[in-house]
């Protein structure tokens, strides 16, 4: 079974920087790449940035050119390099395939706060 398991979450000023990075194992088939996607309470999970095997990444137009997606093939891992964070960018951010697989890992929390 295929498992995800986040990291690099935390508490960060308005305009400060992340780097989130996400662990694969096991292995999927039938998709287009990886993404990065977060949740706020009472609303619904979206999709914030996706990336093919070859690199090719799309973004949300809320993090597009502040957020950059990231994949290495070689460890079965993607990043999320967050900068000018806001404080609408709090959530609990999750990485999956793309679309993504029926299990979710645990997340990393990003709380954007002065």
């Amino acid at each position: 079974q295929v498992q995800f398991v986040e990291s690099g979450g935390g508490l960060v000023y308005p305009g400060g920087s992340l780097r989130l990075s996400c662990a694969r194992s096991g292995s999927i088939s039938g998709t287009y790449g990886m993404a990065w996607y977060r949740q706020v309470p009472g609303k619904q999970r979206e999709s914030v940035a996706t990336i093919t095997e070859r690199g090719r990444a799309v973004y949300a137009e809320s993090v597009r050119g502040r957020f950059t997606i990231s994949i290495d093939n070689s460890n079965n891992s993607v990043y999320l390099q967050m900068n000018s964070l806001e404080p609408e960018d709090t959530a609990v951010y999750y990485c999956n395939s793309n679309p993504p697989q029926s299990y979710w890992g645990y997340g990393t929390q990003v709380t954007v706060s002065s």
